[in-house]
């Protein structure tokens, strides 16, 4: 009779070094890439400095970073790990994103890969390359310690919600803001951008709605939005209604924009949005994905439960005014 062996368990120390193999090879991959960012900006009449960091992420010297980093500057430096120091002008920004593309005038090193935050699980390890507090080419790492978190963003008076946010517990203070968040292969998956609070910062999201806003960043240096001028929260269905279109949630409308399109069309207050066009709209951010540029002008069909009457209107988004 054989008797089978079964491996022994990693020991303490193996599984610390492999955590420390993981990080420093992330670290080693992204420190390179990730830019620490000096501008000069007015504000009340004075010059003041601000600081952060970008991560590269093209060939030719495209850098993305957070508007709250660039303000309204029109260029600065960005100094590399390897002490090269070359000047950058800002290329475009979308406050209501917290994202700006930058452009570095000289030779960078080469981009960053980008991954996607789809993918993310609670509980994955993810590591953080900035530039804290002045501290150039600083490495923390932690978990993934939540998702879907949102985050409100204002240009002005129009106010967005960026959501499906990562929360993480990997240390982020002033400077890291518009580096580089990575998981262990060390893929960008985010783009840090806030302190949530003791421990906890938070990161735009790489994904399909990300890279939406920068290609079009790229090509015309601003984000068009559409609007309709509505608020709302979201509200259960009645449950034969549930049942019958397979849909929980609805928006409960709370505000209508006095002359705005939602106004326009007939929409009023207490109304329970079920949907806009084909898609349901279960929440203000399933409404907010749907305001895209595309969207202005176009006649769009939304439908409401008011009382227990079906109400069906159409309304025609404008631009969104996003001017200070």
């Amino acid at each position: 009779m054989t008797t089978r062996t079964e491996p022994a368990p990693p020991t303490q120390s193996a599984a610390l070094d492999a955590y420390s193999q993981i990080v420093t090879s992330v670290a080693a991959e992204l420190n390179p890439r990730v830019a620490a960012l000096q501008v000069s900006r007015r504000r009340n009449g004075n010059v003041e400095a601000g600081a952060g960091s970008a991560v590269i992420f093209t060939n030719d010297g495209f850098l993305l970073t957070n508007v709250h980093v660039v303000g309204r500057a029109d260029a600065g430096t960005a100094a590399f790990a390897d002490g090269t120091v070359v000047p950058f002008h800002v290329v475009g920004t979308d406050p209501l994103s917290d994202l700006a593309v930058v452009r570095a005038e000289g030779a960078t090193p080469p981009p960053v890969r980008l991954g996607e935050a789809a993918t993310l699980n609670v509980g994955q390890l993810v590591v953080a390359v900035g530039n804290p507090l002045g501290l150039a080419g600083s490495v923390t790492a932690g978990v993934v310690s939540a998702l879907g978190r949102s985050l409100p963003t204002r240009a002005g008076t129009s106010v967005r919600v960026i959501d499906d946010v990562i929360q993480t517990d990997a240390a982020l203070n002033p400077g890291n803001s518009g580096g580089a968040l990575a998981i262990s292969t060390g893929e960008v998956v985010g783009i840090n951008t806030a302190v949530a609070g003791t421990g906890l910062g938070l990161a735009i999201p790489i994904n399909a709605t990300t890279r939406q806003i920068v290609a079009t960043l790229l090509a015309e240096g601003r984000v068009r939005r559409a609007y309709i001028g509505l608020a709302g929260n979201p509200a259960p269905l009645p449950p034969y209604l549930a049942e019958q279109r397979a849909q929980q949630m609805g928006l409960r409308i709370v505000e209508v924009v006095l002359g705005g399109p939602a106004e326009r069309a007939g929409l009023r207050v207490g109304d329970l949005l079920l949907s806009a066009g084909t898609e349901p709209i279960t929440s203000a951010q399933v409404l907010q994905r749907l305001m895209l540029a595309d969207a202005i002008g176009k006649p769009l069909t939304l439908s409401a439960l008011r009382a227990d009457a079906f109400v069906d209107v159409t309304a025609i988004p404008v631009e969104l005014a996003t001017a200070d």
